[in-house]
C-alpha cells in the first residue's frame, strides 16, 4: 500500500501568532493527539505518528558548505510530520483532515513516497 507524509507547514512566525493555551486546553490538545495516533496504529494507517521539529538546524549547499537554516525568511516553515499508509492519495488527504483539527492552523502538505521497488 502506497506511504505518504504529512508535512505540517505553518506560515513564519507561527509561535508568535498562537493564542495562550490554558492548561486545561494543553491537556485536551494532548488527549485529541494521543486518540488520533491510537486510532491511527489500531486502523493499521498510521506507520509514524512523527514529531514536531525544532526550530534549529542546517542546510547543506551543493557545494558542501553548511549554513545555519531553516532559513526564517521563508513564506512557510515545516513544523511537523507524520508517515501514513492508504490506498491513493485521496484517501490519504481525507486521513490529512483528520489532523487538521490537530495541528493548530497551517495547512498539510500531503506527499507521497516514490517506490521504486515495484
Amino acid at each position: 500500500m502506497p506511504k505518504f507524509m504529512f508535512l505540517q507547514r505553518s506560515s513564519g512566525g507561527c509561535e508568535e501568532n498562537r493564542p495562550e493555551m490554558t492548561p486545561e486546553q494543553m491537556q485536551a490538545g494532548m488527549k485529541a493527539w494521543m486518540d488520533w495516533v491510537n486510532n491511527g496504529t489500531e486502523e493499521g494507517w498510521l506507520l509514524d505518528p512523527g514529531s514536531p521539529l525544532d526550530g534549529s538546524g542546517a542546510v547543506v549547499q551543493p557545494d558542501l558548505t553548511v549554513l545555519d537554516g531553516p532559513f526564517t525568511e521563508s513564506k512557510e516553515l515545516v513544523g511537523g510530520y507524520s508517515i501514513v499508509q492508504a490506498p491513493d492519495l485521496a484517501a490519504a488527504c481525507e486521513l490529512a483532515k483528520q489532523t487538521m483539527k490537530l495541528a493548530g492552523g497551517g495547512k498539510i502538505e500531503v506527499r507521497e513516497f516514490a517506490n521504486f521497488c515495484e
